[in-house]
This record gives structure tokens, sequence and C-alpha cells, in this order.
């Protein structure tokens, strides 16, 4: 693991070697051509160097080995100057010592000829190891170079042919294969995804979300992804995207919110590592893309260290929405009751009006009905009193009849 310190807040955090790599990796093309220049004087520095050394080595083995020769050869000269001395006294004695010296002389002469044809044929080996070891760093050096050409001549080609929203798209892409590639070790149950829903008038490019084993969030951060080709007449500014991205962040509901740029590529405040842009916009940071993946580590793992106080204020909001939905339930409660008690009044005093309607007609009715029995009463009385004298007092015609009526039923 590596330590590193932010240039701004002055806080560590950790990468494991993948991130560092990764990190490193992400160097400018002015940065890199440089250090191709030095690495390749250092390598012409150091090639020369190494050659004159071991020519240096060389040549003291070879000075080593022919002085030695040349102690000997004088050493057999003074053999053979005191033979000399010796044959003056007997000329059998100075034949064979001689003789003998020229052939000792004669054998280490040949040997040493041997010896010095034999270091020669190492040194002559050795230059040519050398040689050999020469070519192959500089044919080793000139193809790594060449092949580092190729590849800036490439990126140069497939950005000078990117539109400006391929441009977008590949840096886009390139964020998604980073997470993927780390997804399942790293964050195995986390929520990373495009941003589709644009119902609210605009949308952002990616959404990160990740929620504890009981279910609770505890970070979220909505991502922005900005590119932009060199020969684009107009330059934008990473300003120029922060109240739009601030908006979605607070649409969909995101604690943060991350503009991933390759904007301002000349700006050392956004090269010198992540910025943070609070004093703008609540929770809000500018990285360049070699810092997507170490900036979700680090605002997850200030995450999971807030998690038990983020648990326990859900608990307190938990209860303080039964609280409410019990007041709301409450007031429904006396609401339909005070409805249904007003509609209950209502129909009550409709009946008692109804009743007293009633009431007063049924007594209208009674003092009718009254009225009728007097008048029956009455009637009564004069139907009792009614007596065929009085009924014919005045109709003579009806008196003879019934007088006529009368006298047959006697008959």
């Amino acid at each position: 693991m590596n330590d590193i310190r932010c240039p701004h807040c002055g806080k560590e955090f950790q990468l494991d070697d993948s991130g560092y790599a990764q990190i490193a990796q992400q160097v400018r093309d002015g940065e890199f051509q440089k250090e191709l220049l030095r690495r390749e004087k250092e390598l012409e520095q150091r090639k020369t160097q190494d050659v004159e050394m071991m020519r240096l080595q060389e040549q003291k083995s070879y000075d080593r080995d022919l002085e030695s020769i040349k102690e000997q050869i004088a050493k057999k000269d003074m053999q053979i100057r005191e033979l000399q001395s010796k044959i003056d006294a007997g000329e059998t004695e100075k034949e064979l010592a001689v003789t003998k010296a020229l052939q000792e002389k004669n054998e280490e002469l040949s040997r040493k000829t041997s010896e010095i044809s034999e270091l020669n044929g190492k040194l002559k080996n050795k230059d040519l190891e050398f040689d050999l070891k020469e070519k192959s760093l500089t044919e080793r050096f000139n193809a790594e170079l060449k092949a580092k050409d190729e590849q800036i001549d490439f990126y140069k080609d497939y950005k000078a042919k990117q539109s400006t929203k391929m441009v977008g798209e590949s840096l886009e892409q390139h964020c998604m294969i980073q997470f993927n590639s780390i997804r399942m070790t790293a964050f195995p149950n986390a929520y990373f995804e495009k941003d589709n829903d644009a119902r609210t008038g605009s949308k952002g490019d990616f959404i990160f979300r990740e929620s504890s084993e009981d279910g609770t969030e505890f970070i979220s951060i909505m991502f922005e992804m900005k590119n932009e080709a060199d020969e684009t007449a107009t330059k934008h500014k990473n300003e120029d995207f922060f109240k739009e991205l601030d908006k979605d962040r607070r649409e969909k509901g995101c604690e943060y919110a991350v503009l991933v740029s390759l904007l301002e590529s000349d700006n050392d405040l956004y090269n010198n590592g992540i910025v943070d842009v609070s004093y703008r916009y609540e929770k809000m940071y500018v990285i360049r893309p070699q810092f997507f993946i170490p900036m979700i580590t680090l605002l997850r793992n200030a995450a999971l260290n807030s998690l038990k106080y983020k648990k326990e204020l859900q608990v307190v909001k938990n209860q303080q929405l039964d609280i409410l939905h019990f007041e709301e339930n409450m007031e429904a409660f006396k609401s339909g009751f005070a409805k249904n008690y007003d509609l209950a009044s209502r129909k009550f005093q409709e009946a008692i009006e109804s009743i007293d309607k009633t009431i007063k007609q049924l007594e209208k009715t009674k003092e009718a009905l009254l009225s009728s029995d007097r008048n029956l009463r009455l009637a009564n009385d004069k139907a009792q009193d009614l007596t065929i004298k009085k009924l014919t007092k005045n109709a003579p015609s009806v008196k003879a009849m019934l007088d006529e009526v009368r006298q047959e039923k006697e008959e």
C-alpha cells in the first residue's frame, strides 16, 4: 500500500499497488517527451562510461599480465647471464647450459605467447560481447522509442479524428472500464450506472450509490465527464458546468457531485490533484481521470466511518416519520369524525324539523277530528231528536202518504 497526502486538506489516505500504478501511468505528453530525452541522454552517458570502464579494466589486466611476462623474461635473462658466466668454465657445461636455457626460454616464450594470444582473444571477445550488448541495448531503446512515438502519433491521430461527442464518450467509456475492472473486488454491492432519467429536463453521466447490508444508503455520487478536442474553437472551462452538475445532484438525491474533466489542460489548479470547489457549490469536486477510482474510494471510506451515525439518524427519522403518520392518521380520523358528526347533526336537525312539522300537522288533524266529533255529536243529537211529525210538519203530501202506508200495515 502507498500513502498519499491530499495537497489541499492534508489528509492522508492509502492506495493499493493497482491504484498507485494507474496514477503513475498518467503522464502528460510534454513530461513524457522530456523524460524520454533525459533517459536517452542518460543511457548514452551510461553506455560510454561502461565501455570506458570495461576498456580500462581489460587494459589494466593486460598490463599486469604483460608486466608479469616481462619480469619472468628478465629473470630468464639473468639466468642466461649466470649460465653464460659458467660456460666460460667449461665448454661442455656451456653448451648444455645454453641449450637448456634456450630450450626453457623458448618454452617460456611459447607459453607466454600463447597466454598473450589467449588474453588478446579474451579481450577481443569482451569487446565483441560489449559491442553486442551495446547494439542490443541500442536496438531495444530505439524499438521502445519508436513504439512510444507510434503510440503518441496514434493517440494524436485518434484524438484529432474524434468528434466532440466521441471525445466525451471515450472519457465515459474509460471511467466505466476502470470501475468495472475492480467492481467485484472493491465495490461488489455498489450501484454504478448511466443516468438515463431526463424527466427533470437534464441528467448527469453516471450515478454511484452504495448501501449497507440492512439497506441503509451511506454514499451517493453524481458524476459528470467532460472532455474537449484540441482543435475545438471555443474552449470550455470547468466552471461552466458547475451549476448544472449541482442541479442534477440535487434532483437525483445524491450527496456528492464530481466533475471528471480534461478541460483546461494547462491549468495547474486542476493538474495537481483533487480540487474541492465546495466554496462555490456544496460537496462538489473536480478531478482528472487518473483520480477517478481514488476519489470514489476516498469518499466511500469517509462515508463508512459515519455509517453508524447515519443508521442512528435513520432510526430517529423513522420514529419521526411514524409520529408524523400517527398525527396524520389522528387528523384524518378527527376530520372524518367531524365530517360525519356534522352530517349526522344536520340529518338529526332535519329529522327534528320534520317531526315538528308532523306534530303540527297532527295537531291540525286532531283539531279537525275534534271539530268533526263535535259536528257528529250535534248531528247525532239532531238525529235523535228527529221525528216523523217534525219531518212532515211542512210537507202535508208526505204526511198523507205515510199515513196511508201505516193504515195498510194495520189492516
